[in-house]
Order: C-alpha cells, then sequence, then structure tokens
C-alpha cells in the first residue's frame, strides 16, 4: 500500500476510495508486468513450442490461486477465472517469446 493512500475504512468520500482503488490497480499490473516478464523468461528453459503450454503446471497454478483466494476469504471461483484470463494471456506471450528466441517468428 501507498504510504499516502488513506486504509478504506478510514476515507470520509467516495474521492478518497475511488483513489485507493486506483493505486491499487496500478500496482495489480505493475505486479502483472513482473509476472509476464518471468514468463517470458521462462521461454529459455522450454526445449519446445509445445512445452509452453505446460497444461499440469496450469491447472496446479488455477488450483492453488483458487485456494489462495479462498483462505483470504474471497470466491475462489471467480479469482480462477481472473487467473485462467491470465494465464492464457502469459501462455501466448511465452510462446511468442519462445518463437522469438528460436526464430521462427
Amino acid at each position: 500500500m501507498d504510504h499516502n493512500q488513506i486504509p478504506p475504512e478510514r476515507c470520509a468520500n467516495l474521492d478518497e476510495i475511488r483513489a485507493g482503488m486506483d493505486a491499487i490497480d496500478r500496482e495489480i499490473v505493475a505486479l502483472i508486468t513482473q509476472r509476464v516478464a518471468y514468463v517470458r523468461a521462462a521461454a529459455a528453459f522450454k526445449e519446445s513450442s509445445a512445452g509452453v503450454a505446460a497444461p499440469e503446471r496450469v491447472a496446479a497454478v488455477l488450483k492453488t490461486r483458487r485456494e489462495w483466494a479462498e483462505a483470504a476469504g474471497l470466491n475462489g471461483g471467480v479469482i480462477e477465472g481472473l487467473y485462467r484470463e491470465l494465464v492464457a494471456y502469459c501462455v501466448s506471450e511465452e510462446h511468442k517469446q519462445w518463437l522469438a528466441d528460436h526464430n521462427q517468428a
């Protein structure tokens, strides 16, 4: 949390609430950017384009993120859906990186 950000329970109006949510969303986007960088770096360790998808890893990621969400009091299905979209995007980005690394674009 930004040091200048007002905690939700201390917000005095809707503008402060929205500013807090916007700040968190900026952090989320920055973290997704970092995650995608790791995904792209992973392409260097894959032996084939087919190995990029790694369905068993995808299933494990979705399962654990659902569990983490539920343990945090969130709707596991909603969070799993968000991650399903994120992982699909990441697989696409990793595949592009793998093709570029192997001059097959």
